[in-house]
């Protein structure tokens, strides 16, 4: 049975609730000053258009739904992101770090890089990518500008602690480097609970790094089901269930982490939000296509993307999948939703929502001197 054959059996229900309930805030009244976010390509918007990489989405079709055409949003329209920035309120989404100028810092800053991943070694046979290691040195980096802007250190972190700061990161060390035993030694010398572990263990290393550079209002999302993507079924068509299995394990040590950073850090607010938990949950009614892409992918260089100036699908609200492994617009609107309101009914993150995760303070501007 796949994922989306279960999302049916909640959809008359849940989509009053979305109806009711995630009503995003009024632009231009966001409820934190900024928004700092990390990750891989859910979330890339141009980070990657001007490196060495195959791992780049900055021509058409992607794009066909974007008022700016092409941008770098490895989808037809907004990503997980940009909902995110609409739900909290924002006027414009955030620039990504590779595009960053002057005060355009102040309301923050996209750092996501398709094909990154925890590990620094993971997506390096794509070609340049920017890793969470460097995203967050690059975090460093535009903290340290803001103090110039602000006037103070002490002024900056108060205000680095008002901002939301999202990752989505992790399954390009099982697509690109688990996976893939030719490339890296990771699937030959550890089981996938010791991988699983290996990968907590680093990420609990960076997320502690970001809470020491001010951070304290952190969403960690988890893995939705790998083996489901149209670019990682088994040749049946059916999802690969074993891969799931080793993703879930992955999953389950995050509410622990989160527990923990919070316990250990003070000041924290650390969240978990559980992306199979949504992606069971429902999805639009409008899907009917959940093993295929929208548009036709390549089989060579950039495998599983847009082949370059392809039409794609007319009916793309229909569709699961933009292309072999990216969702498209309406599922990203979807579940970013989900994951911003997170009802306790729906058990979609813990211990709480994106939305109330905004709230834990004030919702002071800066003053720039």
């Amino acid at each position: 049975m796949t994922f989306v054959t279960k999302q049916w059996v909640l959809l008359p229900v849940v989509g009053m609730v979305i109806f009711f309930f995630l009503q995003p805030f009024a632009l231009g009244n966001p409820q934190v000053p900024c928004y700092f976010i990390f990750g891989d390509s859910q979330d890339d918007n141009g980070n990657n258009n001007d490196l060495n990489t195959t791992a780049k989405a900055n021509y058409p079709p992607y794009g066909i739904d974007f008022p700016e055409g092409p941008t770098g949003r490895f989808t037809n329209g907004r990503n997980h992101a940009d909902f995110i920035a609409e739900l909290l309120g924002f006027a414009g989404y955030m620039p990504p770090f590779a595009n960053i100028k002057g005060q355009d810092i102040t309301e923050g800053v996209n750092y996501a890089s398709a094909a990154s991943g925890i590990l620094d070694q993971t997506g390096r046979q794509l070609g340049d990518i920017v890793s969470l290691n460097q995203q967050l040195q690059n975090h460093r980096r535009v903290t340290s500008q803001l103090v110039r802007l602000i006037g103070n250190e002490a002024a900056t972190k108060e205000y680095l602690a008002k901002c939301l700061y999202t990752f989505a990161i992790g399954s390009n060390d099982y697509i690109d480097s688990y996976l893939l035993p030719e490339c890296y030694a990771a699937s030959r010398l550890c089981t996938p609970r010791q991988f699983a572990r290996m990968l907590i263990k680093e990420y609990s290393q960076q997320l502690r790094k970001l809470y020491r550079l001010g951070a304290r209002k952190i969403a960690i999302f988890g893995l939705g089901f790998l083996g489901c993507v149209p670019g990682l079924l088994s040749i049946d068509g059916t999802c690969v269930d074993s891969l799931n299995s080793e993703v879930q394990l992955f999953n389950e040590e995050l509410k622990p982490l989160v527990d923990e950073l919070n316990a250990e850090l003070s000041s924290a607010h650390f969240i978990y939000v559980n992306v199979t938990a949504i992606t069971l949950s429902t999805m639009p009614a409008e899907i009917t296509i959940d093993k295929a892409p929208c548009c036709n992918v390549s089989t060579t260089v950039s495998a599983g993307q847009c082949i370059p100036g392809q039409i794609p699908c007319s009916n793309r609200n229909e569709y699961y999948f933009w292309d072999d492994f990216h969702p498209s617009e309406i599922v990203y609107e979807a579940s970013s939703r989900l994951a911003y309101s997170a009802l306790s009914s729906l058990l979609n993150a813990y211990p709480f929502g994106i939305g109330s995760l905004g709230d834990t303070d004030s919702r002071d501007k800066l003053e720039i001197q």
